[in-house]
């Protein structure tokens, strides 16, 4: 399973690692600088000295662990470095679905850089986050918006940075992939043959999106928490007030780490920055009997509002 460490860019980072990631872009091994290593390590020891019968998460300011039973046991150390110690018989697409998920979220807390649960799309130069809880529907959407010809900037973690100077959110891009359900790619007419499906998730894909994925950080415009609900209708409607700041905590990804890394008080003031600056809207639509193209029409409408509010 080991082999010569390789070089990538995803997440804005500069990643080293020697395990293959094919889903990232590759960078020439000449790098002088490395932004994160990820290797292989035994890790049974050091997890059977700080894990419970309760609990497969151990999470502290500059360390997170956590072991999968039959996969791997991981450990995602000082925002720099991921440690991979596999189960016999693992194969590295298992290791890759959690390296490139839950370990790059912690990396990006460690980092104190903001990660939302979600997906985002590029529209007219500004980026709009579409979060929600699973089965929501957030990628389903994002993937409507490719169809129609945008670009998708990330899926499944959005990670936020703020300016210095005005506090204002952008998404840096991660990598050009989603993770689809069967009958999304069949509502999109693709076959689902011609993809790989997740270790985990016989009906879920990974679909590599080559030609229409942003590489460069885009402003954030609009955040669209969408809802599946009995109604037979769309709504969307604005969050108002301190509803915001519950919705970015309840869709910012891992929230279940804030507390075990002593970020509260960060997590609070970013999401403060969030809804300075950004709208926040709630999408709700019926579980059947609509197109995702009326969900794909009410982002568009609220972004030519924003436009015709710059003139």
């Amino acid at each position: 399973m080991k082999e010569t460490a390789k070089f990538y860019k995803a997440f804005g980072f500069t990643i080293k690692s020697s395990i293959a990631l094919p889903e990232l872009k590759s960078m020439p091994s000449s790098l002088d600088t490395v932004d994160i290593e990820i290797e292989f390590g035994n890790l049974t020891e050091a997890w059977n000295s700080v894990s419970t019968p309760s609990n497969r998460f151990f999470v502290s300011k500059q360390q997170i662990m956590f072991h999968l039973a039959h996969i791997a046991i991981y450990s995602i150390e000082n925002g720099n470095k991921i440690i991979v110690s596999p189960m016999e018989g693992t194969e590295e697409s298992q290791l890759r679905l959690y390296i490139l998920g839950s370990c790059m979220g912690a990396i990006l807390m460690q980092r104190k850089v903001f990660p939302l649960h979600g997906s985002a799309i590029a529209i007219d130069g500004k980026a709009y986050a579409i979060v929600g809880h699973s089965g929501a529907g957030k990628s389903t959407l994002a993937s409507a918006f490719i169809e129609e010809g945008y670009d998708l900037l990330t899926d499944d973690i959005i990670p936020l940075t703020f300016s210095k100077e005005s506090g204002k959110p952008s998404v840096i891009p991660t990598y050009p992939q989603q993770k689809l359900w069967q009958e999304s790619l069949a509502h999109f007419g693709h076959d689902s043959s011609n993809y790989k499906p997740l270790i985990n998730r016989k009906t879920k894909f990974a679909v590599p999106v080559t030609n229409q994925f942003s590489d460069k950080p885009l402003p954030l415009a609009g955040i669209f928490e969408l809802v599946k609900t009995k109604e037979d209708h769309i709504t969307l409607m604005p969050i108002q007030k301190l509803d915001r700041l519950q919705t970015i905590f309840n869709h910012t990804y891992r929230n279940n780490f804030i507390d075990g890394m002593n970020l509260r008080e960060w997590h609070f003031q970013s999401a403060v920055k969030v809804i300075t600056h950004v709208d926040v809207f709630q999408l709700r639509r019926p579980g059947l009997g609509f197109s995702v193209g009326e969900l794909v029409d009410c982002v568009l409408e609220i972004n030519d509002r924003k436009k015709g509010e710059m003139y």
